[in-house]
């Protein structure tokens, strides 16, 4: 790959060249930048509503009661950490969403990967978007040597509930921005998947942006 900086390979800012997310609209939340091109699935729900149960007697209060804060919801699943063993990288992950231009907006700091809170929850249905990027002015970044990575090579995401997902990575895929297959990258899937991406290929020094995306498929075994 030929790029700019000292090692002849990528020093470039952060990127947003982006594809934009499929159905996102200004100040809709679902998206995903960094130069990176993102879909996310459109899930039709049906417009049932469920009857309304009838009002019924109010219990006695009781001393084992649950109290208010073991009623309340449990916060919602999000990927917590992303670790790399091959690569020898670990992170910590933000949530990554879509912004007003339909587009995800990357991690602001580019040692930190995210995950994309419109995609699916690490080891449910559907593919588990984790995007991070490749460089900086500083240097190299979080996902610098992704396209290293190896069918084989384990990729282990921690949930916000402990559980660790073991991925295994399956295939290795740099993609031009201009022609990003955003349905089979961020369609629907019946199994759970995971997908890192991050910038790639030639750099530009014009738009000061990577021409590629690499992108990496995992799916979940020991």
């Amino acid at each position: 790959m030929a790029g700019p900086g000292a090692s002849g390979r990528r020093r470039s800012p952060a990127h947003r060249a982006a594809p934009r997310v499929p159905g996102a609209q200004p100040r809709v939340a679902l998206a995903i930048a960094l130069g990176l091109g993102l879909l996310a699935a459109v899930i039709a729900i049906s417009g049932a509503t469920s009857p309304v149960a009838p009002p019924v007697a109010a219990a006695a209060p009781s001393a084992a009661a649950p109290s208010a804060a073991a009623r309340a919801d449990p916060a919602p699943l999000r990927a917590a950490q992303v670790h790399l063993p091959a690569l020898d990288v670990r992170s910590e992950l933000v949530d990554l969403d879509v912004g007003a231009d339909g587009v995800l907006q990357p991690p602001v700091e580019p040692d930190v990967a995210g995950w994309y809170v419109g995609g699916a929850v690490p080891g449910e249905p559907g593919p588990a978007v984790i995007a991070g990027h490749v460089d900086s002015r500083a240097g190299p970044a979080v996902f610098f040597r992704l396209d290293e990575l190896r069918p084989g090579d384990a990729v282990e995401v921690t949930r916000s509930d402990g559980q660790v997902i073991t991925y295994r990575v399956v295939t290795v895929e740099s993609h031009p921005k201009s022609a990003f297959p955003t349905a089979r990258v961020y369609g629907p899937t019946p199994g759970a998947e995971l997908r890192l991406i991050t910038c790639g290929g030639d750099f530009d020094r014009n738009s000061r942006h990577y021409l590629d995306n690499v992108v990496v498929t995992a799916v979940p075994g020991s």
